[in-house]
Parts: structure tokens; C-alpha cells; sequence
């Protein structure tokens, strides 16, 4: 009895044994096969964007790839890079802007993208923001020179989380009493400060030197001057949808690296180039 009790607990054991082996087999082969897809779509995207179509099909029949990684990018199977028309790939991870036709690079150039952070609002401009570059297709949907930038809310909560400050959001009609007796309002298009005796001054802002009242950060009304900065986005825009562009900059030293709030931005000389070169309605591919 006291042999089989030792076998049978013994072959419990090998059991087991052999069952824990099958897990870590199973768990490794896992790890690996998620090392192989990343490393597939990586290589695979590399391929794309290089014009090597030939070789990515081949691969893809290869591994029995239902779709490539560019075509997951883009979350469109009807959606590639054409050869005979031009067209411009972003590459995030590189902060890298190709312009190009067919195998012909017509012009490349470094770019800054996407920080990647959340902004938590607060106050009067509640609300979560995370300045990430879109992936995708997208279009040039129109260009413009000399552009204006026009923040949006979220610029004036990162401005006041910086230097400490509230943050006050003015519509029409709405009046600001400063502690000096001034009363800030909007006349037109301008946003102005009334002082005590009467004499009204026109305000204006620019980014970094927001206005400041009683320890606030007055947001202005969209369409008034005081929300319109000129010359932060360089010289040239090409605009791709939802509030989000290819332009240049007043921070070169910013390129190179993840620290927009989601466009692409370029030297102004490298902007310049390309906004000659471009036309509206030019595919733009960012992965």
C-alpha cells in the first residue's frame, strides 16, 4: 500500500511537473509571438513607406497576413500611397516628414509631433486634453500663409498651471472687475480695459504674456483680437482637419522631438518649401 500510495502521488507529481512545463512553454511561445507582430508591423510599415510593395506582399503571403501594416494605420483597406500622384508620410516615432512620388523622395526634412500628455483643466475651463499627433490618413484640406493661431482653451489652462494661476473664461457680454476699479469687457472685436476716469484701452495678448486679472488668466471670446497670436505657427500652414496642421514655428529648437500639442510643426524654412510644393488635397499618411 505504501508503494502504490507512493506512486500514485508521485504520478500526481510528474503530472504536475509536465502541466507547469506546458504553461511556461505556452506563456513564452505568447511572448514571442507578440515580439514577432510588433516586430512584423514595425518592418512591415518600414516596407510601405519606402515603396518596397513588392516585398510586403511576398511577406504577407508568407505569413498569411490578412492585411498590412499600413493598411491597419490607416484603418482602411482602400486607402495606399499612389505611385503616380505625390503624397506625404509622417513618421512619429522618427520625427520625420517625407514628401514623395512614387519611389522619388521629393523632399524630407525633421519635424517635432506629439508630446503625448494630459492636461488636467480646471476652474472655468474644465475638461481632460491629450496632445497626441493623429495617425492615419489625412488630407491637406486647405493652406494658408502668414497664419494666426488661434488657442484653444487648453493653452490658457497650461499657461496658468505654470505660473500658478486661475483661470477666468470670458463670453461676450461678460464684464471682469480688476481690483484697481478697471473693468475689462469686449467693445467689437477688441477686448478692452475701462479704467476709473473713464478712458478705455484696447488689450493684447500674446503667448506667454496672457492677460492677468486679480491672480486669474482671462481666457478671451473666440473672433476678438486678443485670442489671435500671430507668428507662434511660423510662417506657412497646411491644414489636415479637426484643428490640426502642418506649420511652421517661433521654436526651432523644438524640432526633433515629441513636444507639440499634436500638429507637425517645421522649421519655417523647411514649411516654406513645402507649402509651394504641396496642393490642397494631398494625401498626408502619419503612423
Amino acid at each position: 500500500m505504501g508503494m502504490i500510495r507512493f506512486f500514485r502521488h508521485g504520478g500526481l507529481l510528474a503530472w504536475g511537473l509536465i502541466g507547469a512545463f506546458v504553461l511556461v512553454a505556452f506563456g513564452s511561445t505568447v511572448v514571442f509571438g507578440h515580439t514577432v507582430d510588433a516586430r512584423y508591423e514595425r518592418d512591415v510599415s518600414r516596407m510601405v513607406f519606402n515603396d518596397n510593395l513588392g516585398l510586403l506582399e511576398e511577406v504577407r503571403h508568407q505569413v498569411g497576413a490578412e492585411s498590412d501594416s499600413l493598411r491597419q494605420v490607416l484603418g482602411s483597406s482602400a486607402e495606399l500611397p499612389s505611385k503616380d500622384k505625390p503624397y506625404i508620410v509622417v513618421s512619429i516615432e522618427d520625427h520625420r516628414l517625407w514628401y514623395k512620388q512614387g519611389d522619388s523622395v521629393l523632399f524630407t526634412t525633421q519635424v517635432a509631433t506629439g508630446s503625448g500628455k494630459v492636461l488636467e483643466g480646471g476652474g472655468g475651463a474644465a475638461g481632460q486634453w491629450k496632445f497626441e499627433t493623429p495617425r492615419g490618413r489625412l488630407v491637406v484640406q486647405s493652406k494658408d500663409s502668414a497664419p494666426a493661431w488661434i488657442p484653444p482653451d487648453w493653452h490658457f489652462v497650461e499657461m496658468a498651471q505654470k505660473k500658478g494661476l486661475g483661470v477666468v473664461k470670458m463670453n461676450r457680454g461678460d464684464q471682469v472687475t480688476a481690483s484697481d476699479g478697471s473693468v475689462i469687457s469686449v467693445q467689437g472685436n477688441d477686448l478692452v480695459r475701462r479704467a476709473p476716469n473713464g478712458q478705455v484701452t484696447a488689450l493684447e495678448a500674446k503667448e506667454g504674456h496672457e492677460l492677468v486679472v486679480n491672480g486669474n488668466i482671462v481666457v478671451p471670446p473666440y473672433g476678438t483680437n486678443a485670442r489671435k497670436y500671430m507668428g507662434v505657427l511660423g510662417t506657412h500652414r497646411l491644414n489636415i482637419g479637426d484643428g490640426y496642421a502642418l506649420h511652421g514655428t517661433d521654436h526651432p529648437e523644438s524640432i526633433g522631438h515629441s513636444v507639440s500639442h499634436g500638429c507637425v510643426r517645421l522649421r519655417n524654412a523647411d514649411i516654406d518649401k513645402l507649402y509651394e510644393m504641396v496642393a490642397v488635397g494631398t494625401p498626408v499618411f502619419i503612423y
